[in-house]
């Protein structure tokens, strides 16, 4: 079952919807569904006021907007090796030398789906089970607030609770996660191919289900409920 989010979004003020990307079996339950235009780049951020209206981006591996997402969420390749290196060294300049893309290429294996849809929309209660990540947009008090709440229950001994690992905006949601069954949040949306397509003051909180469940039982012992998040929130004229 899905844990209800009101209780953070309320106390930090956050407006924009909630984004769960979804590997599943069926779209039908899914709608408003959105998809790319055949043939066509189109980088799945660009869904981006789609989510806010309450649409859902379906994309597939014969139907994936754009290279990235093609490898990176739908497992399928659409150029040789040597030709990705080449687009993202000497075409977008990402890293120094075709041997340090190698290296990173060969350190993040892409996401294999489970099914045949991958779908990023707004939260559906009904579909818990093929949630993998859910994304928060937001600005950087309430990224803030969101890293101390990934913090909470977290040892010095576990893994990391937040990263902001290079990669694509839309590996960022799923991809670059080592582990999805660990408590863990990436800063995403660093990828400045992508982010035209967001509000500037807007980043994005992307965390695995197990760390969304903590989030959501934050209760009147955090910090949401002390004076530094109310003194902040009144600084702003939001209380």
């Amino acid at each position: 079952m899905q844990p209800d989010p009101t209780k953070i979004i309320e106390i930090i003020d956050i407006t924009t919807p909630l984004i769960g990307l979804y590997d599943a079996p069926d779209v039908s339950q899914f709608k408003p569904v959105v998809t790319p235009e055949p043939g066509k780049h189109m980088c799945v951020f660009s869904f981006y006021e789609n989510w806010l209206n309450g649409e859902t981006l379906h994309i597939t591996k014969d139907n994936f907007g754009c290279g990235g997402a093609a490898t990176y969420l739908c497992g399928t390749e659409i150029m040789s090796r040597e030709n990705h290196v080449q687009f993202l060294v000497d075409g977008e300049g990402l890293k120094a030398s075709h041997d340090l893309m190698n290296q990173w290429l060969d350190h993040h294996n892409p996401y294999r789906p489970e099914h045949s849809n991958i779908l990023i929309g707004p939260l559906r209660e009904d579909h818990y089970e093929y949630l993998k990540s859910i994304s928060f947009y937001v600005n950087p008090d309430q990224l803030s607030a969101l890293m101390l709440g990934a913090e909470y229950n977290k040892s010095p001994n576990d893994s990391p609770a937040v990263t902001a690992p290079f990669g694509s905006g839309c590996m960022q949601l799923v991809t670059l996660f080592e582990d999805l069954n660990i408590s863990q949040a990436i800063i995403g949306a660093t990828d400045i191919a992508m982010r035209r397509f967001l509000p500037a003051d807007i980043m994005a909180f992307t965390v695995t289900k197990s760390l969304f469940e903590q989030l959501c039982e934050l209760d009147e012992k955090s910090f949401l409920y002390k004076p530094f998040w109310k003194n902040l929130m009144k600084e702003r004229g939001l209380i």
